[in-house]
């Protein structure tokens, strides 16, 4: 992807608070975008959301059905699976962008196969798919995986009072009941047959690992929670270069946040069987304007739409 990462490493090596335990599990990573003519570059963010959308937005056999009708025919049948929360102050608006920047994210960073296209099945009213925002299936090896439970937020800040919300959601995320219900999507929908990158003994090997038959507990091991705070920033919303000053700034702020998330984070779920074995990941990515974004979204894909 065309992001900087300013920041990848463990907790451990990045925590500001020494009183905090349990960091082995948990790691940090960061993106920023750049400047262009002394103005953060909006129509560079927006058309990494646009070339990541067809990857939550669609089903696998939908994706490969229009592949020989160009890249506008994707676009318009990705558009009409949105549900495109409109008014200004409207809970929820901007959850999408978030979604799919975490696909796009997934799928360039860590080369996730988007298993469960989230908005996809949402949007088909499949509500036994709700849940985590994003579900994919990194291939380790010929014979190994791991299983990627996805949170993402779009915020206007991520100061204290704004962390309890996706921390509730990564707690419930990692409920016994979430997760048996995760690995039955996985298994049941048809997507997973469908990627050349996982080879049918591989496959025929994450069906019954994930089966309802299985403790949970031999799937924590290889569980993992990439956890998304797109956010308004101040200093990103202020600036007008790409200068070792901003990067430094964003990095020191980062390490405080990414602090205050895990010790609230522990504070919920260190009473989760087996928490010290799921891996955590936040991955937090400053914007300069979230109204501008989501307008400009909503734009597209209204134009898209018809």
């Amino acid at each position: 992807m065309n992001f900087d990462v300013i920041i990848n490493d463990t907790f451990t090596n990045l925590c500001t608070d020494d009183k905090v335990t349990s960091t082995e599990n948990k790691r940090v990573l960061s993106f920023i975008n750049d400047f262009e003519n002394g103005s953060w570059r909006f129509e560079k963010f927006q058309n990494f959301i646009w070339d990541n959308i067809k990857e939550t937005a669609l089903s696998h056999s939908e994706r490969q059905a229009l592949i020989d009708k160009g890249e506008g025919s994707i676009l318009s049948e990705s558009a009409k699976n949105l549900r495109l929360v409109e008014g200004e102050k409207a809970f929820g608006r901007g959850s999408e962008i978030a979604e799919i920047v975490l696909y796009g994210i997934m799928k360039d960073h860590y080369s996730a196969l988007p298993i469960v296209p989230k908005i996809f099945y949402k949007q088909n009213k499949k509500d036994e798919a709700k849940g985590a925002d994003s579900v994919h299936i990194v291939v380790e090896s010929d014979e190994s995986f791991s299983l990627w439970f996805g949170e993402s937020k779009f915020y206007n800040s991520i100061e204290n009072a704004r962390l309890d919300t996706i921390i509730d959601s990564v707690a419930d995320s990692i409920s016994l009941n979430k997760i048996k219900k995760e690995n039955s999507i996985i298994t049941n929908l048809s997507d997973i047959n469908d990627f050349d990158e996982i080879t049918p003994e591989l496959r025929a090997k994450i069906k019954a690992s994930l089966s309802q038959d299985e403790s949970i507990d031999k799937i924590k091991p290889i569980l993992n929670i990439p956890i998304l705070l797109l956010y308004e920033c101040e200093q990103t919303k202020n600036g007008t270069e790409l200068t070792e000053d901003y990067k430094q700034g964003i990095i020191n702020y980062h390490k405080d946040r990414a602090t205050e998330y895990f010790k609230k984070q522990i504070a919920k779920c260190s009473g989760v069987h087996l928490y010290d074995k799921i891996n955590f990941h936040i991955i937090l990515f400053p914007v300069a304007d979230k109204e501008k974004i989501v307008n400009k979204f909503i734009q597209i894909a209204k134009v898209y739409r018809d």
